[in-house]
């Protein structure tokens, strides 16, 4: 497969990510569009290292699914904790909490 394919859907996941995380206001929904955008920029790297018959880029797509994993969790924790204490997982409802 040419890699224009894998730029092409790694280009389509990012910029579904991108507008998602433009226009929901749900926050884990856009905790979802965020990691869709790491998960394209995962592709592309895989893609461009499938390309270049070099191994290095699949370390930092190793390293960047941890950090990934560790976001998620604590992210959801936070959302959890903020659920219990105003009963939404709206955006706008959490922009109150800076006052």
């Amino acid at each position: 497969m040419p890699i224009s394919n894998y730029i092409f859907l790694s280009l389509a996941l990012f910029c579904i990510g991108v507008m998602g995380v433009l226009i929901r206001r749900n926050a884990i929904i856009i905790f979802m569009c965020i990691e869709l955008m790491l998960n394209a920029v995962n592709l592309m790297l895989v893609a461009f290292s499938k390309f270049h018959h070099d191994a290095s880029a699949q370390v930092f797509v190793f390293f960047i699914m941890v950090v990934a994993a560790a976001e998620v969790s604590v992210g959801l924790a936070i959302i959890v904790m903020v659920y219990r204490q105003l009963h939404s997982v709206d955006v706008g409802v959490m922009n109150r909490l800076k006052h």
